[in-house]
């Protein structure tokens, strides 16, 4: 439905229900009229190409076959880095969810993930990273579909009507939650598209040759705090959508993937070889080649968000970090999410379970136990590129211990709520010699949520820290898109 959900759309984000619900057998009946074929997009940033995008719909028998395809490249340190994704989704013909599986490779991680609903109650979910496989069972309320097919349900089940507001319950399988998101129809209009490209012989550039009209609703929502806008149009494709600078255009087959493939690329990635001061590197600084073992502590940064919004970054306090007004295991039910165990963050698993009671033996202060797995997991865990590259499982951290910043996050908070100790994972930059870097911790709850950094042997962790994507590594792949959009400037 907008860029990100290209994105959800890679990581087999689903919708459980929606507010809106068309009765199956009008739904049925419209979307015997679903057209198979391809549309093509041209991703931009700055009105420059990075990448590319494709969705394919297949009309067979008895469902329908949509393939999502997704091609970012990110020039970074004289190298361009390619992440992409490939999503294939079976739906029945009344739009229903029956199989997914996803594909996602760059320098965040590799994975596969096959998802199949089983009689609209369970969606059985399997994992496979780094060589290793994890199985879950989702309970679910109703029949599913994926975001990136909503447009088609509000596409066929005849309500885009500007004015009119939708709200779904977004559910990540990877993550085991689910949040609400409200998409409005704001307007209605006819957009100009290309549907033929010619060669220009000048150039040696494809450039539109014809254009077609086509009636298009724009939908407005949020996205992890973004505002976006997408136009759709009334088969549920979408024409056109844009936040901050990142746009993603339909547009002819040529112009998309031919103009793209001959890009100068070395041109491209040597403008990125020196990063200049302030500037997002898309990399984690172990990647990057920055040898930073402990950096020097900050207890404050600010900084000024695309030129307008003003943040300040400040580390916890000691005092802070050291309150919790329990004692383990913790029973708060509020904080049970963040106790079980998830696909990659095996806490349950009797490996982690052992070793993290080697490591705390009786003691039973949060604060004090949180100390304890911060500086065994970074003197245990040898810095270097993990190989296989892949989303780290927490119990192939432990049997393997090596491993950048998002080994030693998935194993900590593992190991953490094993022993009742709320924890989750956090994606997002790390402010260090002038630039910033990608990087991954945690946070574990004390009397208040509080950064802890295994990488760095940090409790608190220091304000160079930006958090972003709160719960699941899975989430860091939302970083990929807001690197060419984020500017931040230290204040």
């Amino acid at each position: 439905m907008a860029i990100l959900a290209a994105w959800v759309l890679s990581l087999g984000w689903l919708v459980e229900r929606e507010v809106f619900r068309p009765t199956g057998a009008r739904l049925a009946a419209a979307a015997l009229a679903v057209p198979p074929g391809a549309l093509f997009y041209r991703l931009a940033v700055g009105g420059q190409q990075v990448g590319y995008s494709s969705t394919t719909i297949d009309t067979l028998a008895s469902s329908l076959r949509v393939e999502n395809v997704f091609v970012l490249d990110v020039p970074a340190m004289g190298t361009l880095h390619r992440t992409s994704a490939r999503s294939i989704a079976m739906l029945s013909r009344a739009l229903r969810l029956q199989s997914v599986e996803t594909t996602f490779d760059g320098d965040l991680g590799q994975f596969v993930a096959h998802g199949r609903v089983l009689g609209d109650t369970v969606l059985s979910v399997a994992i496979i990273a780094a060589g290793d496989s994890q199985m879950t069972r989702i309970p679910l309320q109703g029949p599913i579909t994926l975001p990136t097919l909503l447009p088609l349900r509000l596409a066929f089940g005849g309500e885009l009507r500007s004015g009119r507001s939708y709200t779904a319950r977004l559910f990540d399988p990877l993550l085991l939650n689910g949040r609400d998101v409200t998409a409005r129809v704001a307007a209605e209009s006819t957009l100009v598209v290309s549907d033929s490209a010619d060669l220009d012989s000048t150039t040696m550039a494809w450039i539109p040759e014809h254009f077609d009209t086509v009636r298009a609703f724009r939908i407005d929502h949020d996205a992890l705090g973004v505002p976006m806008s997408s136009w759709i149009d009334a088969q549920g494709g979408l024409v056109f959508a844009t936040t901050d600078g990142f746009a993603m255009e339909r547009a002819a087959f040529e112009i998309v993937y031919q103009n793209f493939k001959k890009r100068d690329t070395v041109r491209i990635a040597r403008s990125s070889a020196a990063p200049a001061p302030g500037e997002i590197v898309p990399l984690t600084a172990l990647v990057a080649g920055v040898r930073v073992d402990q950096p020097p502590p900050r207890d404050r940064l600010r900084l000024r968000k695309n030129g307008r919004d003003t943040v300040e970054i400040v580390q916890a306090s000691v005092l802070q970090s050291h309150a919790a007004p329990y004692r383990l295991p913790s029973r708060d039910t509020a904080l049970a999410r963040w106790l079980a165990p998830e696909p990659l963050i095996q806490s349950h698993d009797p490996r982690i379970a052992a070793q993290a009671r080697r490591i705390i033996d009786r003691e039973r202060s949060p604060a004090r136990v949180a100390e304890l797995l911060l500086h065994w997991v970074h003197r245990n865990l040898r810095r270097t590129i993990a190989q296989p590259a892949g989303a780290p499982s927490a119990v192939w951290v432990l049997e393997n211990p090596t491993g950048d910043c998002n080994e030693a996050a998935t194993l900590f908070v593992a190991l953490a709520r094993s022993t009742g100790l709320p924890a989750r994972t956090v994606a997002g930059l790390i402010y260090l010699n002038g630039r910033f870097y990608y990087h991954a911790w945690a946070e574990v709850y004390l009397s208040d949520w509080v950064a802890v950094d295994p990488a760095f042997d940090q409790l608190p962790a220091d304000a160079a820290h930006v958090p972003i994507a709160v719960g699941g590594l899975a989430r860091q792949i939302e970083l990929v898109p807001l690197v060419g959009q984020l500017k931040l400037e230290v204040l």
